[in-house]
């Protein structure tokens, strides 16, 4: 095997460069493990491509040597998709980075698999346009990263999900040959969609390269607020309310009890409105014009549902209440080492989910503390579960809460992909015809199971 290993590596080297093919532990290390320090795996060779056709040689080459790949853009996947943890190779695209013009007529975009989201938002900015998903993660997310997980984000209720800002795509498949479809016609029924069935395959059908995105029109105009809530039901009822009455509604984000106070602790800044309450929800309408007075009118028909409101007219004040959602990941991060549990439930079953999940987990682990926040417009509750003195809670945990998900109706997964954290779950939301279903397609595309082997699909024998 070593020899195998160190024949692939001369052999990459003369494809991509010898700095690109990085070997020793202490570069691989940080490829090796998660954002969240949770899932940590080990691999022989990093290897960094430039463009499709150095990709395509490294799979290639690698699937020759009978070797597996992990393909990972920036590294910030929370359910272990990225990570070597069977001593893979890991194929990173972070130097498939570049950005073509944009297209002002269509309103498109391609880019790079590498492109960070926050270089792709900059790049279109000049177009008066933006890119339809949006992730706190801006700044180290990638484009194809983002479409292997199907990221969904704060605007999913205006714009929907990565799936839907999809309109065309480059990929290597596991044999190294290419696909190739970036027209961007919004119309082409010339058979099976590429970009929807890559979407959320988290890298095991093939390697995105390039994506061509649609854009929207960017709305100049902001007004954000803050809303308090003494109950979950309210909270919940008044996100109804408002997706029917604001045209404009660009967000609506949720943070509960224990995140807020959390978030408040480790920014050091009291809680703008209602310390006392349940729920707080950040809501944002954005148009052409000031959507203020429609936002407002809104809230005020709410009546007794809220009980406290601050609202933010300028980019610093939005800043300043986003922040209460935003770094929510980073305070609890820095607690610990969470168990991320991302899910999503029915409208009809928020507040019962939200209300009973410590009890859930508290039965596997009483030592547990639970801290909940998310997105109410879509219906996607981020639980984050750490144990005693930020330790990892009991695997336990996981399987409890998920499966209370799925008795409630919802889903195990909403938008961080399933990974090899909630693969041998997926039976929970998936039949087994449709989990065969799925072997087939990926045997259809991958029939040496070269590519991501160990995750998404459930293990052979489970």
């Amino acid at each position: 095997m070593t020899e195998r290993i160190s024949e692939l590596a001369r052999k990459l080297k003369r494809i991509v460069g010898d700095t690109h093919v990085l070997e020793a532990t202490d570069l691989t290390l940080s490829y090796a493990t998660d954002w969240t320090g949770r899932f940590r795996g080990h691999t022989p060779i990093v290897v960094r491509p430039a463009d499709t056709s150095e990709l395509a040689q490294v799979v290639t080459l690698t699937g020759e040597a009978e070797l597996k790949i992990v393909p990972q853009g920036g590294n910030t996947g929370l359910v272990g998709g990225g990570v070597p943890l069977n001593g893979e190779v890991v194929l990173s695209t972070t130097r498939l980075d570049q950005c073509e013009p944009v297209d002002q007529l269509a309103q498109q975009v391609t880019l790079g698999a590498g492109v960070t989201l926050a270089r792709a938002q900059a790049h279109v900015a000049p177009s008066d346009l933006d890119i339809g998903v949006d992730l706190a993660a801006r700044d180290s997310c990638t484009i194809g990263g983002m479409i292997a997980t199907n990221a969904g984000g704060i605007n999913v209720l205006r714009y929907g999900a990565m799936r839907d800002q999809l309109l065309g795509l480059e990929a290597v498949l596991a044999d190294g040959s290419i696909i190739s479809h970036l027209e961007g016609l919004e119309k082409d029924n010339t058979g099976y969609h590429f970009p929807s069935l890559f979407a959320g395959s988290e890298g095991t059908l093939g390697i995105i390269t390039k994506a061509r995105l649609r854009l929207h029109p960017h709305m100049a105009e902001r007004c954000t607020a803050m809303l308090a809530f003494s109950t979950v039901d309210d909270a919940v009822a008044a996100t109804s309310a408002l997706r029917r009455s604001v045209p404009s509604l660009h967000a609506v984000e949720v943070v509960f009890r224990a995140a807020m106070h959390l978030v408040s602790e480790h920014i050091d800044s009291s809680i703008p409105v209602g310390p006392k309450s349940d729920a707080w929800l950040i809501v944002e309408a954005a148009a052409s014009s000031d959507p203020t007075e429609e936002l407002a009118s809104a809230i005020d028909k709410l009546g007794t549902l809220v009980t406290d409101v601050g609202v933010a007219l300028d980019g610093q004040h939005r800043n300043n209440l986003w922040q209460y959602r935003e770094k929510v990941t980073e305070a609890i991060s820095v607690k610990g080492t969470p168990h991320k549990l991302d899910v999503t439930l029915g409208a009809s079953k928020l507040a019962e989910f939200v209300h009973q999940v410590p009890s859930v987990v508290s039965e596997q682990d009483e030592d547990a503390s639970v801290y909940m926040f998310g997105h109410l417009g879509d219906g996607n509750v981020h639980v984050n579960v750490l144990g005693k003195d930020g330790s990892e809670p009991s695997e336990l945990v996981d399987e409890a809460v998920l499966e209370y998900v799925a008795k409630l109706g919802g889903s195990i997964s909403a938008e961080h992909g399933v990974g090899s954290a909630k693969r041998d779950l997926l039976h929970l939301n998936r039949s087994h015809t449709e989990i065969s279903a799925f072997r087939l397609i990926k045997h259809a595309l991958d029939p040496h199971r070269v590519l991501n082997p160990h995750v998404l699909l459930p293990k052979e024998d489970s």
